[in-house]
């Protein structure tokens, strides 16, 4: 062992950085303390804070949709008796709606029947003026042939054969005075028969309240009748003349005449009648009820 003391260890020295780094980190440790403490004595006021519901949200959320609370189930019983109920009042509100249509309906068409009726009635009249008056009918012959054609044919021909050879009651008169004279007598009498003709007027028996049968006598009585507008008796008496079979012609265009007046009454009645009722159209037969299915209570 050697006598040689031992040389004292280097003391050993911190270099500059670390002694700087040592002030830094104790400092950090300070803070980190002194901010959890800071945290801790004001954390039941800030949870106050933030609970206030005064105080408005410090950013908008997104609006969250409403959830959709289903409907309350009734019981059977119950919603059966609910759509009874409601089928009960539509099906009445459905007969009053159809019981209104049904009388709209009917309204129109008589509205139509009688619109027709006047049409008829204003066409009968105008034929009838234009064949007295010896006018030819014109357009009225289409609308006479359309609106009574159909019905009444016969009519409807006597009357435009009477307006296409037009004949009014004063042509039969001046035809009348023009065969005058030689309705006294026949065209075949001889001298002989007329003298007793004439003779035999000079003294005629007839019954009381009778007319008179003698030739002047039927004469006047046709002249009458035919300005009352009588023209039937006017034919009967020129037809018991002795010279009927000269008047012939006259009576043919006479008979012509009253066959078209009769045919203007023909038609003018018919369109004078009162137009038939629509038929009621009875309701429909509502459709008997379901039967009820029995529920498994």
């Amino acid at each position: 062992m050697s006598d040689e003391p031992l040389a004292p260890e280097p003391v050993r020295t911190l270099s500059p950085r670390r002694n700087r780094m040592i002030p830094v980190g104790l400092g950090f440790l300070a803070g980190v303390a002194l901010t959890a403490g800071a945290i801790e004595l004001a954390g039941p006021h800030l949870k106050t804070t933030t609970d206030d519901p005064n105080k408005p949200a410090a950013s908008a959320s997104p609006a969250v949709p409403p959830l959709k609370v289903p409907p309350p189930v009734l019981a059977p019983a119950t919603d059966v008796a609910t759509l009874d109920a409601r089928e009960s009042q539509l099906a009445a509100r459905l007969d009053a709606l159809e019981l209104e249509l049904r009388q709209a309906d009917e309204s129109a068409r008589n509205a139509a029947q009688y619109s027709t009726q006047a049409e008829r009635l204003m066409v009968a009249a105008a034929v009838r003026r234009a064949v007295e008056r010896g006018q030819p009918l014109g357009s009225l012959e289409q609308q006479l042939r359309a609106r009574f054609g159909e019905r009444h044919p016969q009519a409807v021909a006597a009357i435009v054969a009477a307006a296409g050879d037009p004949l009014t009651i004063e042509d039969l008169r001046i035809a009348l005075d023009t065969i005058a004279p030689r309705l006294g007598t026949g065209p075949d009498d001889s001298l002989w028969v007329r003298f007793r003709s004439f003779v035999g007027d000079l003294f005629v028996l007839h019954q009381a309240g009778m007319p008179s049968p003698r030739p002047a006598e039927r004469l006047r009585r046709a002249r009458s009748a035919l300005a009352a507008g009588n023209v039937e008796t006017a034919i009967a008496e020129v037809a018991h003349m002795p010279g009927a079979s000269v008047a012939e012609g006259w009576t043919s265009a006479a008979s012509r005449y009253v066959n078209a007046r009769k045919a203007l009454d023909e038609i003018e009645k018919a369109a004078a009648a009162t137009p038939p009722k629509p038929p009621v159209v009875a309701p429909a037969a509502a459709p008997a009820p379901a039967p009820e299915t029995p529920r498994n209570d």
